[in-house]
């Protein structure tokens, strides 16, 4: 037992990583890569969101925010345009393509969780999502994050 505890975080990034290559897979031909559609999700979802609550929403670096979008812009799926409240602040909308992909994000989030938790009874499944929530809350405790809106994940599947 003290072996699997040892070895959590190894099977919570090994599923992850997974994850990033299913979705690199299922939206190669769509341009997008797998680390893209988190950030192209959230802008669908919330057009006109700034970089920085970008950046805060899914836990990651400014640098990092920046040079995705940058991506997503130059393949047409996204615009960002200077704030009318800020003039610092960039904020990002979608374009067509970008709200054309987005039900076919949605499509790919879903299949996996289905394969992934197919075998699972809804109990199983329940108390993996609360015992994963725990674990999330306590890992943006500890890094001091704040919880956003989407930091605990959807209560009907894993982001």
């Amino acid at each position: 037992m003290g072996e699997n505890m040892n070895n959590l975080m190894k099977y919570v990034k090994t599923i992850s990583r997974c994850f990033t290559l299913y979705r690199e897979d299922e939206l190669k031909i769509n341009e997008l890569s797998g680390y893209q559609h988190p950030y192209l999700r959230r802008i669908c979802e919330n057009p006109g969101i700034s970089q920085d609550q970008l950046a805060k929403r899914l836990h990651v670096n400014k640098s990092n925010v920046a040079r995705q979008l940058a991506l997503l812009e130059q393949n047409g799926f996204i615009v960002r345009k200077e704030s009318a409240k800020d003039k610092r602040q960039l904020e990002v909308y979608p374009l067509e393509k970008g709200m054309e992909i987005y039900p076919i994000i949605l499509e790919v989030i879903k299949d996996w969780n289905d394969e992934l938790l197919a075998g699972f009874s809804i109990e199983e499944r329940q108390q993996l999502a609360n015992m994963l929530q725990r674990l999330m809350s306590k890992a943006l405790t500890l890094t001091g994050s704040q919880e956003s809106e989407d930091a605990i994940c959807e209560k009907s599947g894993i982001i």
